[in-house]
């Protein structure tokens, strides 16, 4: 881009003042809305430095393009415009303010990351994320969110897919080995986010239809591919998915944590890639997580049973000392057993899935006379076998979520609606939360919460 506006400014009002001016010109013409365009990224890029050093000041300053006349009356075209400029740009300081933009006005609407996708945005932020990481690092950070969010709302294409090299999963799993004194450092969760994006781009990719229905030959997947090999090298990145896991609750990047998951334990090579204590503090997650889903998050239910089975067949957790053998027990029978009147009838891959969790060898010790009685409880046909669905892992890469949806809780609920007691609204559930309270099961919180 050619710009040709110059300004010497007094303070950061001035600063302000002069951008809601250059966004204020009346255009009427492809030619006047791109020379508008020009001096925007001109002024913001030359006084970045000293007006947009925050994050603030960075989405503030994207804000008033978005929020301007301007954009609102050439959306289309100033979109199409700026995804043009994150592909030909090199300077560092007018990518901050394509970055932020395209940040911003993709979460508030998706097809700016659909438009990208079109463009060949995907390609273009993997070459700038190679590159980018000494120059300048607050960029680098904003490439790996867009890259992130643009993903992970879109299936990409098998050839930009095919872009992404061993060199490149390494180089990011790398990254969060030399951050991993300080978990909170602002690089570790988007790196993370990458990899688990590309690891569910993965696998639909391997179950996608190829030309004529058939079966295409899937790309591998680099991220299990380095994990296979070099899994010792990178054992941050596994203590972190997990803590993610834990803390997060958006629904969305749970399923896509829970993928990583699952690919991990019914992968021959990665079944001990975590340490023995991670596991276990996965086990306490797995529980508190599924006690507290409400009967209407089948989906997050289905994905957790699913993870549960080879996290307990597969891993180190499969030899003794068996760790939380009878709370599992315990969670297993809850879910499978109507508990009142005022939860929903058990669905029946949930029967099946708890199903093949019972028959956990090390777990279906002492409860063959107890699995009887329930199957009799449920009056569910039983005939699936215990092992892993030939289904299991496409069913796991489908499940899916918009981005922003935060999973609910039945413990927050409850807690909501004994607060309306007096007013005289019946609670679901009743107590059945101090039942798993007196069971020990719902104390896992305090171990996990960190």
């Amino acid at each position: 881009m050619e710009f040709e506006v110059s300004y010497t400014l007094e303070d950061v009002q001035q600063f302000w003042d002069e951008l809601e001016e250059i966004l204020s010109v009346e255009c009427h013409s492809a030619q006047l809305i791109d020379q508008t365009l020009r001096s925007y990224l001109r002024f913001t890029s030359n006084y970045r430095e000293e007006y947009l050093t925050t994050d603030y000041d960075i989405a503030r300053c994207s804000s008033q393009l978005l929020d301007s006349g301007l954009f609102k009356q050439h959306a289309d075209y100033v979109r199409r415009q700026i995804v043009h400029g994150l592909l030909q740009e090199d300077s560092s300081n007018v990518l901050h303010l394509i970055t932020a933009i395209l940040l911003l006005d993709g979460r508030r609407n998706e097809g700016t990351f659909e438009l990208m996708n079109e463009e060949g945005g995907f390609p273009r932020l993997i070459e700038l994320i190679r590159s980018r990481r000494d120059d300048d690092g607050l960029l680098h950070r904003r490439l790996l969110e867009l890259l992130y969010e643009m993903s992970r709302i879109q299936r990409l294409r098998l050839e930009d897919l095919s872009v992404v090299d061993d060199a490149f999963v390494a180089y990011l799993f790398q990254i969060i080995e030399e951050l991993s004194d300080d978990v909170n450092d602002p690089y570790h969760y988007p790196v993370i986010r990458v990899l688990l994006v590309l690891n569910e781009q993965y696998m639909v990719c391997a179950h996608e239809p190829g030309p004529g229905g058939g079966t295409s030959v899937p790309l591998t997947n680099r991220v299990i591919k380095i994990l296979s090999v070099y899994g010792s090298a990178y054992k941050t990145f596994g203590e972190n998915i997990i803590l993610l896991l834990n803390r997060e609750s958006e629904t969305s990047l749970q399923l896509l944590t829970l993928k990583l998951l699952y690919l991990l334990f019914t992968t021959h090579a990665t079944y001990e890639y975590f340490y023995t204590n991670d596991l276990r503090v996965l086990v306490d997650v797995m529980i508190r997580n599924l006690l507290d889903l409400p009967d209407e998050a089948e989906a997050l239910r289905h994905t957790h049973l699913r993870v549960l089975y080879p996290l307990l067949s597969h891993t180190q957790l499969r030899h003794p000392p068996h760790y939380k053998r009878e709370e599992i027990l315990k969670l297993l029978n809850m879910l499978s057993i109507v508990p009142s009147a005022h939860f929903k009838p058990l669905d029946e891959t949930t029967a099946r899935l708890v199903t093949r969790c019972m028959k956990v060898p090390w777990l279906k010790e002492n409860v063959e006379e107890e699995g009887k009685n329930k199957k009799l409880l449920l009056g569910i046909s039983q005939s699936t076998s215990a092992g892993e669905s030939t289904l299991s892992v496409i069913e796991v890469a489908g499940m899916n979520e918009k981005p922003g949806v935060v999973t609910p809780s039945r413990k927050e609920r409850s807690l909501h609606e004994r607060g309306t007691r007096s007013h005289g609204v019946l609670i679901a559930g009743g107590g059945d939360d101090e039942t798993v309270d007196a069971n020990g099961l719902n104390g896992q919180r305090s171990i996990v919460q960190g």
